[in-house]
């Protein structure tokens, strides 16, 4: 089995090594030729996964026309660059009837709100192209997939034969993944774990201690879960691996970009400054936007979500978003 992973971050060089293990020949594309080359010259990538070695079966490439007849291809970008990355491989690269194109991307465009699902049918339609779709998402951070630690998600699929599938083909004794129909629910799982994790990150960084977290992470996930009903997702999805589990690993979790980012912010930085720092993506910070777009379209009420996008946006203090949340009005806990 041939294998395509698009995007050569540290998410999908893991992703490549975990597929080589499989035993599939797998293309490695980075959008930046100068990347490519220093991957297939040092054999790792040290700038986004650093000291994880390439197995042999992991060819990186900056020529996406070398993707050209794999049948299953990880679009593995940030979410304001997966439509065209999509719409190149679609239109350069797509030699193979039908692959399977699995998104691996949490987030949806700002602008359009659309879901990478979505972004993918369009492009497709616009490509004349058929394919098929699934999205792998869960509690999984890059460097620990890569260094083998055993770790689980959810691979889900419209088309529950094809999800089935997939878990077959993809599946190790390093990472156990489950099926499942609801693409909406993980996929809104996925994105908005990332805008409450920058609070989490924020309570973490202002010393609030575990109490404050807890609460966080759990009136989060009601958020979450009312926000993905109500676009077409299935609840018990949000109590899973790609809604609870990936919320606790993104809020508590040491190698968390979003968590790391709501600390850095809760220390007084810019977010200009913060993100100078790193090429590395943040996705919770566009998300902010897109989600809080998103719930007024739904007329949902996400009070936390909304505090951090007036955070990273307005201006406003993490003093002032942790004192609004804490004295809005009562309510009952199972309240919509």
């Amino acid at each position: 089995m041939r294998v395509g992973v698009l995007g050569a971050g540290s998410w999908g060089t893991a992703l490549a090594i975990h597929a080589a293990s499989t035993g599939a020949a797998v293309q490695l594309w980075a959008r930046r030729r100068e990347l490519a080359e220093q991957l297939a010259g040092e054999r790792c990538n040290r700038i986004y996964l650093p000291g994880v070695e390439f197995p042999d079966n992991v060819t990186p490439t900056a020529d996406v026309s070398a993707l050209a007849g794999c049948k299953i291809v990880f679009v593995v970008v940030p979410s304001h660059g997966y439509r065209e990355v999509t719409r190149l491989y679609l239109q350069e690269a797509m030699a193979e009837d039908a692959p399977v194109v699995i998104s691996a991307t949490k987030g949806i465009e700002t602008e359009s709100l659309a879901r990478m699902s979505q972004v993918s049918e369009e492009e497709a339609a616009a490509a004349d192209r058929r394919v098929h779709f699934a999205v792998l998402s869960g509690p999984t951070f890059a460097a620990e997939l890569a260094a083998g630690c055993p770790s689980a998600a959810v691979l889900a699929s419209s088309h529950e034969e094809l999800a089935s599938r997939l878990v077959e083909q993809l599946s190790t004794d390093k990472l156990r993944l489950y099926s499942s129909t609801d693409v909406v629910g993980v996929e809104l799982a996925g994105t908005a774990k990332n805008v409450i994790a920058i609070g989490a990150g924020i309570v973490t960084g202002l010393g609030l201690g575990h109490n404050t977290l807890a609460a966080l992470i759990t009136r989060g996930l009601h958020e979450i879960r009312r926000l993905g009903v109500a676009s077409g997702g299935q609840s018990r999805t949000f109590a899973g691996l790609a809604g609870l589990g990936d919320l606790v690993l993104t809020c508590t979790g040491g190698l968390s970009r979003n968590r790391r980012t709501g600390m850095e912010l809760a220390a007084g930085r810019t977010l200009e400054e913060i993100q100078g720092e790193t090429s590395m993506v943040a996705e919770g910070v566009r998300n902010s936007l897109s989600i809080t777009r998103l719930a007024e379209q739904q007329d949902i009420e996400m009070p936390i979500c909304e505090q951090m996008m007036a955070l990273i946006y307005e201006g406003k203090s993490p003093q002032d978003t942790i004192r609004e949340l804490m004295t809005r009005e009562l309510k009952s806990e199972l309240a919509l």
